[in-house]
């Protein structure tokens, strides 16, 4: 499925089950906390960070939760005008031209 398919959908969820968009402001505290849940789940499972013995998240799901990111993520793009296909393949383009010798010349990434 390519971006603007799912900026679609996104959209169409919006306008069938969520009445309107959350302002900007709103969407990007949204953004910030589900960020956070996914730092939790990746710092108790992949980190160093162990559980705690009475937490009720032991039912973690990275997908979900990286998926809730998407879908704000997608949300402030389609609140502000932003084709996110557009721009992310701007942004690859722009990562080769700088990035590509520059990772192969780190001894850290060999």
């Amino acid at each position: 499925m390519i971006i603007k398919n799912i900026q679609k959908l996104v959209h169409d969820w919006i306008n069938n089950h969520g009445i309107r968009y959350f302002n900007v402001l709103t969407n990007t505290i949204l953004l910030s906390e589900e960020v956070g849940e996914v730092s939790r789940i990746i710092a108790r499972n992949y980190g160093e960070q162990s559980k705690k013995k009475n937490d009720k998240n032991n039912n973690e799901d990275l997908g979900e939760e990286l998926s809730d990111v998407l879908f704000i993520i997608i949300c402030l793009a389609n609140q502000t005008g932003i084709d996110l296909e557009e721009s992310f393949y701007k942004k690859l383009k722009k990562k080769e031209i700088r990035d590509h010798a520059r990772h192969h010349e780190n001894e850290k990434l060999k």
